[in-house]
């Protein structure tokens, strides 16, 4: 779980990301230089990607760590999975 903190910065970059969403709409609408609109959909990516490695790096320290130290082998079994099927997911959309 995220403590207050970090999620305030998850949350802070996502308002920013909504942002540059809404200005690649409005760059879309007015006809804007196709390369200009790609720079900022690359941007946008990036960000995205930031907010999920804040995210998994705050769920390996906390949930993952957790489960690790405790005696329950089917609860670390099943953070091992779910961080396998994450990773896959991530090659597949890469």
């Amino acid at each position: 779980m995220m403590n207050q903190s970090q999620k305030q910065e998850v949350l802070e970059r996502l308002k920013k990301i909504a942002g540059q969403i809404g200005g690649i709409q409005k760059m879309v609408s007015e006809n804007r230089y196709c390369i200009d609109i790609l720079t900022q959909t690359r941007a946008s990516a990036a960000a995205i990607n930031k907010v999920e490695d804040l995210i998994m790096y705050q769920h390996l320290h906390t949930c993952v760590a957790e489960s690790m130290k405790s005696d329950d082998p089917e609860d670390k079994n099943q953070k091992i999975s779910e961080i396998i099927g994450i990773f896959s997911k991530f090659r597949k959309a890469g």
